[in-house]
């Protein structure tokens, strides 16, 4: 069996997503944390990669992970805002 560049980077997509869960099942991440939404959207970006380079497009699927992507990217822009606002609040408090 052959391996493409592709493949790997659905396997690896895959290793991602879950290992991210698992480490939010087992309180090691927070689910708005940076780390946690950053595994979620750079696995799903790896297993879209072996959807669409693959021999055939899984089309559920691809929407799927697209969806998942969308949903980590607003996550992340959220926290940041939230972060950001939080933090001009505390600079209010302290000056």
């Amino acid at each position: 069996m052959t391996f493409f560049w592709y493949d790997w980077a659905g396997y690896i997509g895959v290793v991602l997503v879950l290992s991210s869960f698992l480490l939010l099942q087992a309180r090691k991440l927070h689910g708005t944390g940076l780390v946690y939404q950053l595994m979620n959207v750079f696995g799903a970006l790896g297993v879209v990669l072996s959807l669409v380079f693959g021999v055939a497009i899984n089309w559920p699927a691809l929407l799927m992970e697209l969806a998942w992507i969308i949903i980590g990217v607003y996550g992340i822009m959220h926290s940041a805002r939230v972060r950001r606002e939080a933090r001009e609040l505390g600079s209010k408090f302290t000056s």
